[in-house]
């Protein structure tokens, strides 16, 4: 059976070398956890390294953190849902926010239940994601800074995660100066600027940082040490705190071009092959994990001479060339992934969640 490992120490090494550099610039920061999906022995496992605040997009996944430890400081990082409003209440001490209706059914419900609710209000800086459009942003302050129940700690943005636009100091220095306007406006201390995340990161290190971006959420660096911003990983920092192990099922020397006429496969797709490999053949391994679990294009062997060559729902064909390492069936296959293929694979009830250590040889 395939299964997901987590290497405590690596995870651990990663969290103090990011704590050190924010502290460093006094900083505040919190730990993204939904790569985890709400796994509780792994979200143990990041709470353990001292984490005060976690964010996550789920109600579900916060309840769990409260669940471990309540003194967490939850934030619910997108705009709530309507449905979701006693939830998110109830259980996040942050919601992030963008829509002045649903921040009044926040407000209500927080009144109800005799709670004040801490909102961050996400501007719009080019992502064309979540964000109030500037020009609307002091008639929106305006009005939430009436509502009972409700508390405005920060102004915030969201780059990069849909079109890939980059942070750069222009714009979170337009974030800074978006605050100190409400500040001036309204009389009121906005204690967060939230602008920063994985990828705002190279800025710091470059000085690049406006000195009023003072929050940042991030996730994928804590992970896998990635430098989100030039698409490598960070010096000293790990990428492979988390492996995916999975199981041969089969090995068989086959011809390395496909026999009949070719229709579309699973994925709605018509494969081409060069035909001058149809007299040519090579080693191949079925391993137990399919496109159901991840997409083929978000994993791949960490031994340099093997390479999937094809995925059906439940099984994905590896190559193997001579298969000069003897691979047989009932070996483990070692598997580096990208972001969404952790998160595809943490999603999925199919796949064990181990820690690292917990890796036993295969008995029969």
């Amino acid at each position: 059976m395939a299964f997901i490992t987590l290497n405590q120490k690596k995870l651990k090494e990663n969290y103090g070398k990011l704590d050190a550099l924010f502290k460093s610039k006094q900083i505040d920061w919190a730990v993204v956890s939904k790569l985890l999906c709400g796994n509780k022995k792994y979200l143990e496992a990041v709470i353990e390294l001292g984490v005060t605040q976690i964010c996550d997009s789920r109600v579900t996944n916060l309840k769990a953190i409260k669940a471990i430890n309540p003194n967490i400081e939850t934030v619910f990082i997108k705009p709530p849902a309507k449905r979701s409003i006693n939830g998110v209440v109830e259980f996040a001490d942050i919601s992030f926010n963008t829509e002045l209706q649903t921040i009044r059914l926040l407000s209500a419900a927080a009144v109800r239940m005799g709670k004040i609710h801490k909102v961050v209000i996400m501007i719009e800086l080019g992502e064309l994601r979540e964000g109030v459009m500037r020009e609307h942003l002091v008639d929106f302050y305006s009005d939430i800074f009436k509502l009972p129940g409700i508390e405005v700690i920060g102004i915030g943005t969201n780059l990069t995660c849909m079109y890939g636009v980059l942070p750069n100091h222009d714009k979170l220095i337009q974030l800074c100066i978006y605050k100190q306007l409400i500040e001036t406006k309204f009389d009121r201390k906005i204690p967060y600027v939230s602008g920063g995340a994985s990828v705002t990161i190279p800025l710091i290190e470059n000085g690049l940082l406006p000195a009023g971006v003072n929050h940042f959420r991030v996730g994928e660096t804590l992970y896998l040490g990635t430098d989100v911003y030039n698409n490598t990983t960070f010096a000293e920092m790990h990428n492979d705190v988390f492996k995916l192990y999975a199981e041969v099922i089969e090995v068989n020397e086959k011809p390395m071009v496909p026999m009949g006429e070719l229709g579309h496969n699973l994925s709605g797709e018509v494969l081409q092959f060069d035909q001058n490999n149809a007299q040519e053949s090579t080693h191949r391994a079925i391993v137990d994990v399919g496109l159901l679990d991840i997409e083929a294009d978000h994993f791949k062997p960490v031994d340099p001479d093997m390479q999937i060559v094809g995925s059906s729902s439940d099984m994905t064909v590896i190559d193997l060339g001579m298969n000069n390492k003897g691979v047989k069936t009932g070996d483990l296959i070692e598997f580096k992934m990208d972001y969404m293929g952790i998160l595809r694979i943490m999603h999925s009830k199919y796949i064990d969640k181990k820690f690292e250590f917990e890796v036993k040889p295969y008995e029969a």
